[in-house]
């Protein structure tokens, strides 16, 4: 399933909407939301996000209550869940507890502005894959959102196999996402891609080659600065093909790299964590 870490993508967009001067509240709640957000990302010390995440947590909460149709609001409100699962949280039933309220905040804020897609969700996955070719390029972002929280939904409920009969439409999704702008959120899109097509070898249906691509390409989209892109190339693909000389090179690479770059310390600090245990076990992998 999709890694822990790869969700870890807090950006917060809370608009409010309130009466009189409504426009002038918004730019000032943007503004703090913005700032808020490049904080939390730029931060090298995951404890400090993981104890004040739950504040977030309730804040986006409190404002998808009183605004329960603002798409904006439930965009934030499912990447802020999605990242604190995937990043914080390892109590099995409490991860599928906050999935599912990511999920349910990605789905709302779908139907909202893709209704034809959202009915499609539940149905054939031929409809839905029809229904994806007609999102609009200014919806990408409520699309990348719902898809990853999503992909986040279907790993936590991996024990049991209609999750799992998910997939296909997740992955998708993804490459709808692609499709639209393939260098989107840095590339972060490919690097789904890549972790979904090296679950198994391609002895037993897996796509590793094709998952090397989706990895390579979210590098380069990234100038290299996604530590996590390079983490997840060596645990998913390196492992998967017995690469030892890849996976330890990749490691190496994310261990000697400097975490901090805008947007991206707090997701590379802990990028430096996974890769320091990952090559400790090398010689007992290989």
């Amino acid at each position: 399933m999709i890694s822990r870490s790869i969700s870890l993508v807090l950006l917060l967009a809370l608009p409010l909407g309130f009466s009189g001067c409504a426009w002038m509240v918004e730019g000032v709640t943007a503004r703090l939301a913005q700032n808020l957000s490049a904080a939390t990302l730029g931060h090298d010390d995951p404890q400090t996000v993981r104890d004040g995440a739950p504040a977030f947590l309730l804040l986006v909460d409190g404002l998808i209550e009183g605004s329960p149709d603002d798409t904006q609001t439930l965009l934030a409100g499912s990447r802020l869940y999605s990242a604190y699962v995937g990043a914080f949280v390892g109590d099995p039933d409490r991860a599928k507890r906050l999935a599912d309220r990511a999920f349910e905040y990605g789905r709302r804020a779908l139907c909202e502005r893709e209704p034809s897609v959202c009915a499609a969700v539940d149905g054939p996955f031929d409809d839905f894959a029809s229904r994806l070719a007609e999102v609009s390029p200014r919806n990408i972002d409520g699309l990348y959102v719902f898809s990853t929280a999503w992909a986040g939904w279907v790993q936590v409920h991996a024990d049991d196999w209609n999750a799992i009969a998910q997939l296909p439409k997740v992955e998708a999704a993804l490459r709808r996402v692609v499709e639209i702008d393939d260098g989107y959120d840095d590339g972060n899109a490919h690097l789904y891609l890549g972790v979904l097509n090296t679950q198994l070898p391609s002895g037993l249906g897996g796509r590793p080659e094709l998952g090397r691509q989706h990895f390579e390409r979210s590098i380069a989209l990234s100038k290299g600065r996604n530590l996590l892109a390079k983490v997840l190339f060596a645990k998913q693909y390196a492992r998967l093909t017995f690469d030892r000389n890849l996976h330890d090179r990749l490691l190496r690479e994310v261990l000697e790299s400097d975490p901090r770059s805008p947007g991206l310390t707090l997701s590379n600090v802990l990028a430096q964590e996974q890769a320091s245990e990952l090559l400790e076990e090398s010689a007992d992998y290989f």
